[in-house]
């Protein structure tokens, strides 16, 4: 039988095929952030990760990240660690003072409670808007028709600072065209940063022009379903 490798000889792998596909596509490797999604992921594994030198790191729920990160990071004072599943309203106040990145910004009630707890707490984490390119009535994200004048409320209304957009293509199609599109909202609305890519897809999310990639399964394994 093979030899599973552990997730420190993964993020290897992964690494080396993230700057194969920005060599292809004429860019600096330096320019694309792995994320390490972390989520359901217990501390003795993301402690090897961390002795391989990772150290971004997404999760998608507040309070799984609240029982694992604090102490994490007490030996790791240089994570980052991101924010990359849906943020309820209530949840504000804890992913504001936890989390470096807040990357599911998707509506207007979820940016009033990040104005308030970015002044209340005098601490702002980088935000990205996530957009619901491939328009699922199933997922979160703004839709494409609304994302000009969403990103211009962050902005006017509420006045965040919107650092990227993220967004998750549709399943078992080609992700490429969701690539584009994402990108081309970016350009059109002045946002420099793109999160998109995953496990499956992060090589042409990179060449599309992706600066973050979101991989779990080819570090960490297979969830438990």
């Amino acid at each position: 039988m093979p030899v599973l490798k552990d997730p420190g000889h993964r993020i290897g792998d992964v690494r080396a095929q993230a700057d194969e596909a920005c060599r292809r596509a004429g860019r600096d490797p330096r320019s694309v952030t792995l994320v390490a999604v972390s989520k359901t992921v217990d501390a003795d594994g993301i402690g090897r990760a961390l002795d391989a030198g990772q150290r971004v790191f997404g999760e998608n729920r507040v309070q799984e990240a609240k029982e694992k990160w604090p102490r994490l990071r007490s030996s790791h004072p240089d994570v980052e660690l991101h924010m990359i599943g849906p943020l309820q309203s209530n949840k504000v106040r804890d992913a504001v003072a936890l989390f470096d990145v807040v990357q599911s910004v998707d509506r207007r009630s979820l940016c009033k409670a990040l104005a308030k707890q970015v002044q209340a707490q005098g601490r702002c984490p980088k935000l990205f808007v996530q957009i619901n390119v491939g328009e699922e009535p199933q997922k979160s994200g703004v839709l494409p028709e609304h994302v000009d004048d969403f990103i211009a409320a962050c902005r006017d209304e509420f006045g965040l600072d919107v650092a990227g957009l993220m967004c998750i293509p549709p399943h078992g199609r080609s992700p490429e065209p969701h690539f584009s599109r994402l990108a081309s909202f970016a350009e059109r609305n002045g946002v420099g940063l793109l999160s998109m890519g995953m496990s499956a897809d992060f090589r042409p999310a990179i060449a599309h022009g992706a600066t973050h990639v979101r991989v779990g399964s080819a570090i960490f394994g297979a969830r438990p379903t």
